[in-house]
């Protein structure tokens, strides 16, 4: 990977503090890379696929990409942005819910009367304008707080850089298992999302720790002088951070906004 030093290359392994964040030019290629993926895991199922449940708990299938095309237009229009903030926030204090699942709630209820092509035809559309819209937020906006679905805030920057690509990425990984459809994964796509989210991770504990974490997205990182080691599936970490599954015991499981 492009973004290590020499010295972390050699060894074999990465310390997560030499990562360095996704950016927005970087962010076009990931983003644009996984909306393709997502969609072309959608052009392979049958109608009924699309209402097999998903580790989303109350979501189908149709669910995930309702939220995921209803995230794009919010993504590719700040009128339609605007639109779900103040309508989803009403829906959640109407329902005593957070914000964030307020929108979502949105997002999904808006879209039930679309058929599975109508849904896939509308992420799609959405998809080019979303991640250009991301791209070209202004940099006054990107310095403003977004509440972070794993507690606190997070600069708006953030959220349009790397969350968004984070929750496409995820929620991708939600249907193939649905679906029980085989996860398209590289080592220069998705381990990058994966060494992100680790990046992040260690920065939130202080453990001394060295991570395997095995397949197409994995690498091997060290937390400082690392006293415990621990090896999983790439993939099975970032959903046991996502709160989909447990992780192993002893191995912080402090949560990363997808």
């Amino acid at each position: 990977m492009s973004d290590l030093d020499s010295e972390s290359i050699d060894e074999g392994q990465i310390d997560p503090q030499d990562l360095r964040p996704i950016d927005r030019a970087e962010m076009l290629v990931l983003a644009r890379t996984e909306y393709r993926r997502v969609l072309e895991l959608l052009d392979d199922l049958d109608e009924e696929e699309w209402s097999l449940p998903t580790d989303c708990e109350g979501w189908e299938v149709r669910d995930i990409v309702a939220h995921l095309a209803g995230t794009a237009a919010a993504n590719a229009s700040l009128r339609e942005n605007r639109r779900q903030i103040v309508s989803g926030r009403r829906l959640a204090r109407r329902h005593d819910l957070h914000d964030l699942d307020g929108i979502n709630r949105l997002q999904v209820d808006s879209r039930r009367h679309l058929s599975p092509a109508e849904l896939r035809h509308s992420l799609a559309r959405a998809a080019p304008n979303a991640v250009r819209g991301r791209y070209r937020t202004p940099r006054v906006l990107r310095r403003l707080r977004a509440a972070n679905p794993a507690g606190g805030t997070m600069t708006l920057g953030f959220l349009v850089d790397i969350v968004y690509t984070r929750d496409q990425w995820m929620h991708r990984i939600d249907i193939a298992r649905a679906t029980e459809r085989p996860i398209e994964l590289s080592t220069e796509h998705d381990g990058r999302i994966v060494a992100d989210i680790v990046r992040q991770w260690a920065a939130e504990h202080d453990e001394p720790i060295d991570l395997h974490l095995t397949g197409p997205a994995g690498n091997r990182f060290q937390c400082g002088q690392a006293s415990m080691a621990f090896e999983l599936d790439a993939v099975e970490f970032c959903r046991g951070l996502s709160g989909r599954t447990s992780l192993p015991e002893g191995l912080p499981d402090n949560e990363v906004p997808f």
